[in-house]
């Protein structure tokens, strides 16, 4: 067809949420397809998705722990600034370093003055596509100050990336396609927040054995608690 100057019939203006800078160094790919994680904060991907609204495009960025699929952090904008998925990254710390402090097995739990209260990211891997935003300085940086390592999948295969892609078509098939047509940031933005209220604490998940996300970290931490409190007692 490109030999005699014609072209298949594309339906709407595609939007792309991956921009891909060749020339830029990246990070290997240490997850090679294998979405599988043995606890929290061991995995976590990330990714970008569009939504269409009567004002324009809202992008939406989402950061998932691969051991629960909980979505720790989020972002919307009306751009597709690094600034974008920078906060969904930001609120992905600030809430696993406040939400694990009070679970039972967390060192800051247990009430050991020794032990730091914050969430330990230093095994954690963290996932996406090699879009721009995510292998710009400022947050490869900001994940090497959490102690957090960066991997990146191919280029323009979903599939390195197949389950932050699965949660975006989770997130537009319940919620977005559901419930739409939408107005605009603030519209979208709201029903995101209630959403994923939703979506971490009630939802089933086969992959949590039917269980919430939250239920499924709670039934981590109170097995660990357990063990430590078994060992100490030693």
């Amino acid at each position: 067809m490109r030999e005699l100057g014609i072209q298949g019939l594309v339906r709407g203006k595609p939007t792309r949420t991956t921009l891909s800078d060749l020339q830029a160094r990246r990070p290997a790919d240490l997850v090679a397809r294998d979405f599988r994680a043995a606890a929290p904060n061991r995995l976590w991907v990330a990714d970008v998705t569009y939504i269409r609204t009567w004002s324009g495009w809202v992008y939406a960025a989402f950061v998932i722990d691969v051991y629960s699929r909980m979505v720790v952090g989020w972002q919307l904008a009306t751009h597709l600034r690094t600034d974008l998925v920078l906060d969904a990254l930001e609120m992905a710390i600030w809430r696993r370093h406040h939400d694990q402090a009070g679970h039972p097995g967390h060192p800051g739990h247990l009430g050991h003055p020794d032990r730091d209260d914050q969430a330990d990211l230093s095994r954690l891997i963290h996932h996406s596509d090699r879009g721009v935003q995510y292998l710009s300085i400022r947050y490869t940086e900001r994940l090497a100050q959490a102690g957090a390592v960066s991997s990146v999948g191919s280029r323009g295969d979903s599939y390195d990336n197949a389950l932050a892609e699965s949660f975006n078509g989770i997130f537009k098939a319940e919620l977005i396609r559901r419930h739409g047509p939408w107005r605009g940031l603030d519209d979208v933005e709201l029903a995101t927040l209630e959403y994923l209220d939703w979506y971490n604490h009630r939802r089933l998940h086969t992959a949590c054995d039917h269980r919430p996300p939250v239920e499924f970290e709670a039934i981590y931490y109170r097995h660990k608690h357990a063990t430590v409190t078994t060992e100490e007692t030693k």
